[in-house]
């Protein structure tokens, strides 16, 4: 027998996949291309004219006179002592109302993880002062709650000293305590979204290993201390972070109800920024100390995506 030669067979070229699946991406990716486009030419093109605008010395009082000023308004913004001021005062509202709110809000969470008649009107109504609109917010603290003539709280003291035989005092709460007050509306409003967050928490508390810990004879406050807190410890961490980033904002609560004062004593950071650009007319150090307060808020929210992206991952694990 001859044995017939045969070539050998070409193996075919491989599929060349790389563009089709570029263009399957680029189709999925198409729809987004406008809401992308939206958020640039709102978002991006002002921070960055606003950029530009930080390196001008530009008064509208002088309208002839605009300049390159290079980095002399950021040197304003750090060494300006109104500024610094406002940066003391922002630093003590964001801290007191996101303390004072956490622990509240912790509280009521607590509160609401457990099963009781009437749990759900509760919810909503402890829910509520969350939905209410800043600048409501602190028009309904600033007159129903604070004014020393018909507040609630004036009001509140006259009828306790009636019963008990005595004159309560009038006091002026905004101006005897104006941080105080501040702070206590703000609390009023973000002490919802602590207890939304931390409730999230405590429902998702294995049950398994609180019934354990019964059975084993732990106590209440032994088993919120070593089981409780260390599950609530990223839920905590990103209260914190997402209730300074809103707070560090704060505009409404001190433009209503203080006007910054009296003098200087609750003018924090975005309300100096308001009284530079439209009380003394100075566009290129508002413009600076607005985008020194991005750039502290970005590193906050770094730290808010970190935690948030820990939680998604420890809930992908379990």
């Amino acid at each position: 027998m001859t044995a017939v030669a045969t070539r050998p067979r070409r193996s075919a070229p491989p599929l060349r996949t790389h563009a089709p699946d570029r263009r399957e991406r680029w189709r999925r990716r198409l729809p987004l291309l406008p809401a992308l486009v939206f958020l640039i030419i709102v978002t991006q093109l002002p921070f960055l004219t606003t950029v530009g605008i930080s390196f001008t010395d530009w008064n509208i009082l002088r309208p002839g006179q605009r300049g390159f000023a290079g980095l002399g308004n950021y040197v304003t913004v750090f060494t300006d002592g109104r500024l610094r001021a406002a940066t003391v005062n922002t630093g003590v509202l964001t801290a007191s109302t996101v303390l004072v709110a956490l622990l509240i809000g912790l509280g009521l969470a607590m509160l609401l993880d457990r099963s009781f008649r009437g749990r759900g009107l509760v919810r909503t109504l402890l829910i509520a002062p969350f939905l209410v609109m800043p600048m409501a917010s602190a028009l309904l603290w600033k007159h129903a709650l604070y004014n020393p003539s018909y507040g609630l709280l004036n009001g509140t003291m006259n009828a306790a000293g009636q019963v008990l035989g005595f004159q309560a005092p009038t006091v002026e709460w905004i101006s005897t305590m104006p941080m105080t007050a501040v702070v206590a509306s703000l609390v009023w409003q973000w002490t919802p979204f602590m207890m939304l967050i931390l409730l999230a928490g405590l429902q998702s508390q294995s049950t398994e290993v609180i019934e354990a810990a019964s059975v084993d004879g732990a106590g209440g406050l032994a088993t919120f201390r070593y089981i409780t807190l260390p599950h609530l410890r990223q839920f905590l961490e990103l209260a914190v972070l997402l209730g300074s980033i809103y707070v560090v904002q704060t505009f409404d609560a001190v433009f209503t109800i203080t006007q910054g004062g009296p003098g200087t004593a609750t003018t924090n950071l975005p309300y100096e920024i308001y009284l530079t650009m439209f009380r003394k007319y100075e566009y290129g150090e508002a413009a600076a100390a607005g985008v020194v307060v991005v750039i502290g808020t970005i590193i906050v929210a770094t730290f808010a995506l970190r935690v948030v992206s820990s939680l998604l991952r420890d809930e992908r694990v379990t």
